[in-house]
């Protein structure tokens, strides 16, 4: 069988039962953007390739799946910490907003997060924001995966200054980007119950279930946001959204930090997938989100990193090792959430979230060909007793390899897909203008 690329010299995690955590002398071949074979290499041996790659015993793994990010807000990074979330939003977030965000500003911020996620992992990024045209751009140019997410709100906006044209702006990015580009999947980002009118939510999901594209919302973030929604249908942010016919399958909400049984049950009823974001739940003191629970009503849910301005990094791995310690505290039982499940979601489940369960997020046969090379050799990996200490220990430096769509964007943590000193050096001159 002859392929585009043979990788040889790999590691892959053991599966259950086996006596090693880690399985050596394997091998992974790719063909186009697929994975055509992954497993031991004594049984490949009839494999050629055009190009033959030795990873040195690197262990392969997934691509991370970052399910909530505003790449953009990269710029914002460090601009208002230590804030209370009404406070950082509406005295110092929306205000830099409006007078920082443009197209070029969206396209090197969100090039910046790109080098960050692929740099720590990450291969398959939601992302929301304004002027997201520019994002998509930027994440096409970087060989990164995205769903983006043109954003929706009710006051006057980056790119959008008249807000009864935000639908209008929302359809028009869709019909520009879908189907278009093997990177980019469209889809719509209303910003929060309280930010968007009831009107306007229902159009923007109309739009979202008429284009087939994924619909993503801010919802339960704090515990007083029930009391901003101007015209609120039931007794939670959660039951308001389901009386306007919101939730479905194809909806993604994102924080659910403030939700209690009944809420759950709507989500799990309607099929919706949720986002959670641990350390932006952290640093802005939102609440720990009922992860246990969610999961125990067989909810999808994903990790996101949130902005880089609530943060303030992008690094999925610090997020799962938060994420698992948290919910050992908030229900003070140890195997509330273990390593192993916090895993699932920033790979497999991760990918089911954002409706690409069935193409992304394992490492197997027929599926994309997004997948990293992290060394374990390293002091703080050994020894390896089992997968979970990559949940525990590993960091964003230990993933010397990338691959998305079959491409190698990163390889021994050099980004070969763009420029990043050019993307530093534009990012810094943004940054001058921040106030």
């Amino acid at each position: 069988m002859h392929t585009d690329i043979l990788i040889t010299d790999i590691c892959l995690p053991g599966k259950a039962g086996d006596e090693a955590p880690i399985s050596e002398g394997c091998c992974l071949a790719i063909t186009g953007d697929l994975l055509e074979y992954v497993g031991p290499a004594d049984a490949a041996q009839d494999i050629t390739a055009d190009t033959v790659i030795n990873a040195h015993n690197l262990l392969a793994l997934p691509g991370l799946v970052n399910t909530h990010c505003h790449s953009a807000m990269t710029l914002f990074r460090g601009l208002a910490d230590d804030l209370e979330l009404g406070e950082w939003l509406n005295r110092h977030i929306f205000p830099a907003e409006a007078a920082n965000v443009s197209p070029d500003m969206v396209y090197w911020c969100s090039k910046l997060a790109a080098a960050e996620m692929i740099l720590s992992g990450t291969t398959f990024v939601a992302d929301g924001y304004f002027f997201e045209h520019e994002a998509a751009r930027a994440f096409t140019d970087a060989g990164l995966r995205a769903v983006a997410a043109q954003a929706v709100i009710d006051f006057p906006a980056p790119g959008v200054p008249d807000p009864l044209k935000n639908i209008v702006a929302a359809e028009e990015f869709i019909a520009h980007w879908q189907g278009k580009n093997p990177h980019i999947s469209p889809a719509i980002f209303a910003h929060s119950p309280y930010t968007c009118s009831n009107a306007t939510l229902q159009a923007a999901k109309e739009a979202a279930r008429k284009a087939g594209v994924l619909f993503f919302i801010h919802v339960a973030e704090s515990p007083h946001e029930h009391i901003l929604i101007e015209k609120p249908l039931g007794k939670s942010p959660v039951q308001h959204l389901a009386a306007l016919d919101i939730l479905d399958a194809d909806t993604v909400c994102v924080h659910c930090v403030w939700t209690d049984e009944e809420d759950l049950d709507l989500l799990a009823q309607h099929q919706s997938k949720i986002s959670i974001c641990p350390q932006s739940h952290m640093k802005l003191a939102s609440g720990i989100a009922p992860l246990a629970t969610m999961l125990e009503k067989n909810i999808e849910v994903g990790l996101g990193t949130d902005g880089a301005a609530s943060n303030n990094g992008l690094d999925l791995f610090r997020e799962m090792d938060i994420c698992t310690k948290l919910q050992k505290i908030r229900t003070l039982d140890p195997v509330a959430v273990p390593a192993e499940r916090v895993w699932q979601m920033a790979t497999a489940g991760g990918a089911a979230v954002l409706g690409a369960g069935r193409q992304n997020g394992s490492l197997a046969k027929g599926m994309k060909a997004d997948f990293i090379l992290i060394d374990c050799n390293s002091p703080h990996l050994q020894p390896m007793h089992g997968t979970d200490l990559l949940v525990y220990a590993a960091d964003g430096a230990d993933v010397q390899t990338v691959f998305i769509n079959g491409t190698m964007v990163m390889e021994e943590r050099k980004i070969l897909s763009f420029d990043l000193a050019e993307t530093l050096h534009e990012v810094r001159l943004l940054s001058r203008k921040v106030h």
